[in-house]
């Protein structure tokens, strides 16, 4: 379901139409392709679809390109498609091999020419089993400058290529470290700048608020807009950069009481002990205060207030981490807080803290998706490249640069929204960290009852915020109970499984902490 959410989102961020590109475009046909006994099929492979869904999917990536080469008729095949899914068990539709299904598609008496992937995981497997053709020679023949695309954007494609490039993406959905400049000018603390550590966020953060919390205090940090988390997904989110394992490659050992783990554990709980990040009761006196502070309008009826209760928005926040698709909510809240009787915001970004030592470059939440690639056994390779090069060129990256919900990775059309002033520059500095392999996820589609070791994980965090165990003792506890739960999986991978812990599902499964998407 997440996937369809994306969808929608990116529905909403790219309705793009026909019109747009004819006077842009109209140069790019070629004496060649008017030729009738020229007529190709190119086959676009692509992670999911339906025949509901093909419109959409044309209008997002095939159609200005049919338009320019009229003599290319496109087929859409999806990897994995949602109207067969929906009529299948339950079991079968949350144990859909993804890898398995692309390999299908790309494999056969008539594999795609183009492969659409989402996530740089799915690129690396496809890379380290030989099914792709690598861009570099193609790049060099046809004198395409990657100069002008973002460097942490082609720097995270080639990391899982062993250097070479064998995807381009036309956007990306980056993050930045979102902040309130009249409260550090208030405060008469300096901001925060690009290239930050997390240790020194934190402690710029700490400087925030007197350590008690409560419906007036102010805090300095979130790991979203919203506020209000349980911890260990914070957690899960502030450690995704490290890779580090919760269990191993088989799902048969623990590996969570180590000094690392440790210095995890005791950062984000010292945040949420000193009321640097708001705890739950500390939100929920915050919505039980602002619900009473309700906005009339002329005509006697209450004002919809949707920032009423985001914390960066009522100016009770220092900091946050925020996606790219937040410019959104600021640049709305500022066209209307006089309506909601609220405070204009005075913001700005620089880029997500990072770990300098352990990870340097590296940044949490940041997606690359529409990762587009040929596949080495394409039939039609010639125009598969020529698709590849339309997807990213400058012409797309014109209209793309227009979407409120990514960022176009051609640097040249990147630029602030109009009427809006911020550094623009932090979006575009840090790589994504690693996502969850997919032997991972094969492993959890295998062994769904794995979840419940992040629920484990959730409730002995809770012990540490209630100052009932130590870190140390909750990981030493977390080690030894999960062990023994990781072979109750083993012998009972998806069927009813009593944990004997209570509470809901943290973390999305998997035996390294990855970024939540």
């Amino acid at each position: 379901m997440d996937q369809r959410k994306k969808t929608v989102r990116r529905v909403v961020a790219s309705g793009l139409t026909l019109s747009l590109l004819v006077p842009l475009l109209a140069a790019c046909n070629d004496k060649n392709e008017e030729d009738p006994n020229n007529r190709r099929t190119l086959r676009i492979g692509m992670m999911y679809g339906s025949s509901q869904d093909e419109s959409y999917y044309r209008q997002q990536y095939t159609d200005l390109f049919e338009y320019t080469h009229k003599n290319i008729d496109i087929e859409l095949v999806p990897a994995i498609d949602w109207t067969e899914q929906q009529f299948e068990e339950p079991d079968k539709q949350q144990n859909v091999d993804q890898l398995a299904k692309v390999k299908e598609i790309m494999t056969g008496a008539n594999p795609v020419d183009v492969m659409i992937v989402d996530s740089t995981a799915m690129l690396s497997q496809l890379v380290q089993e030989n099914m792709l053709k690598p861009l570099d020679p193609l790049i060099k023949e046809d004198k395409i400058d990657l100069t002008d695309y973002v460097p942490s954007v082609i720097d995270g494609i080639k990391e899982v290529g062993d250097n070479q490039l064998y995807a381009l993406t036309p956007t990306f959905v980056p993050s930045a470290l979102f902040y309130n400049k009249t409260l550090f000018q208030k405060n008469n603390i300096e901001p925060p700048r690009d290239g930050m550590s997390w240790d020194e966020v934190i402690s710029l953060a700490k400087r925030f608020g007197d350590g008690k919390g409560g419906k007036d205090a102010t805090f300095g940090f979130s790991f979203n807009q919203w506020g209000a988390s349980d911890g260990f997904s914070d957690m899960t989110q502030y450690a995704a950069p490290l890779g580090l394992r919760v269990y191993d490659e088989k799902g048969e050992k623990m590996l969570v009481n180590t000094p690392q783990w440790e210095k995890v554990w005791t950062t984000i709980a010292d945040l949420y002990k000193k009321h640097v990040v708001p705890t739950q009761e500390d939100m929920q006196k915050v919505y039980e205060a602002q619900s009473k502070d309700v906005v009339v309008g002329g005509d006697g009826g209450q004002v919809y207030n949707p920032y009423q209760n985001q914390l960066f928005f009522s100016g009770k926040m220092a900091m946050v981490l925020g996606q790219y698709y937040m410019l959104n909510d600021l640049e709305t809240y500022n066209k209307n807080y006089e309506k909601l009787k609220m405070t204009k915001l005075d913001w700005d970004v620089v880029t997500v803290p990072q770990f300098i030592n352990e990870a340097p470059g590296v940044g949490t939440n940041i997606t690359l998706s529409a990762l587009t690639s040929i596949n080495a056994k394409a039939a039609n390779p010639d125009d598969a490249w020529e698709f590849v090069k339309f997807m990213n060129g400058e012409d797309w990256a014109k209209l793309k640069s227009r979407s409120s919900y990514e960022m176009t990775a051609r640097k040249s059309f990147i630029k602030p929204r109009d009427g809006m002033t911020y550094n623009i520059d932090a979006f575009t500095q840090l790589k994504p960290a690693p996502q969850q392999s997919l032997a991972d996820a094969k492993l959890l589609q295998e062994r769904p009852n794995l979840n419940f070791i992040n629920q484990l994980g959730s409730s002995e965090f809770q012990q540490v915020l209630s100052g009932k165990l130590s870190v140390k003792e909750a990981l030493k506890e977390y080690e030894e109970k999960g062990n023994d739960m990781l072979q109750k999986i083993k012998l009972n991978p998806k069927g009813q499984f009593d944990p004997g812990i209570g509470g809901d599902v943290y973390g999305g499964g998997g035996g390294v902490v990855r970024p939540l998407d």
